[in-house]
């Protein structure tokens, strides 16, 4: 077994055994037990009381944090060329279609958000056994395949998250950085959750929200009531 180091120990210390916080409190002691030299993100992880193996108990979704992200996001706008400008004025890093097709086939994926339109999904999806295991596939439930490449752009550089349950039956959304104060960590991880337990599948029987935990990229998880969550 490995050893602790002293910020792991007492970043444990500060975490009460067996103890489940609320939400409110767990986003102020995430900073309190972080101790990284960075800007360390923060993530909630929720374990689902569903089987992603059906695709009636699939739980994907959007939400807008209220505070952002605290990351900055590169995005690529794949898209004709009278949208262009459009997705220049709004932000995006990067804008095109065949060069940057032609990129992406080369190996080159240099960016977290991909966005185009319907009536180059053609070409887009040829790109689907590069794109696809690197999570950067357009899809249209994201709300990154539109017409609206202008507004799809605001919103990723604004806060909008997409997430997705994982085979395990968790969804593992970032809500900010540890830099953030609690309050801003607290309503954005609230906004996620409350995200969450509005795409309940009807088909998914049982306790939903089986456990919640706040941590950030190098400290503990910290375990939430999940009866402490309004709206859930």
């Amino acid at each position: 077994m490995a050893r602790l180091t002293k910020n792991q120990k007492a970043a444990l210390s500060k975490i009460e055994a067996g103890k489940a916080y609320s939400l409110q409190e767990a986003s102020a002691l995430v900073k309190e037990i972080t101790n990284a030299k960075f800007d360390a993100s923060v993530d909630v992880d929720v374990r689902l009381g569903v089987d992603p193996r059906k695709a009636n108990q699939m739980v994907r979704g959007i939400a807008t944090l209220p505070h952002g992200t605290g990351k900055t996001v590169r995005v690529l706008v794949l898209c004709t060329p009278d949208k262009e400008e459009e997705a220049k004025a709004a932000g995006a890093d990067y804008v095109g279609l065949d060069e940057y097709i032609s990129k992406i086939e080369g190996g080159w994926t240099d960016v977290d958000i991909i966005i185009t339109m319907p009536s180059v999904m053609a070409k887009v999806g040829r790109l689907g056994r590069i794109l696809g295991p690197r999570n950067l596939m357009p899809n249209p439930k994201s709300g990154t395949v539109t017409q609206d490449v202008g507004k799809a752009v605001t919103d990723v550089k604004g806060g909008k998250i997409d997430f997705k349950v994982d085979k395990t039956g968790i969804i593992h959304a970032s809500v900010g950085k540890v830099s953030f104060e609690a309050d801003k960590i607290y309503e954005n991880a609230l906004e996620v959750i409350q995200t969450i337990s509005k795409l309940k599948p009807s088909a998914a029987k049982g306790t939903y929200f089986k456990s919640i935990h706040i941590s950030s990229t190098m400290s503990p998880g910290i375990q939430v009531e999940t009866k402490s969550v309004a709206g859930i």
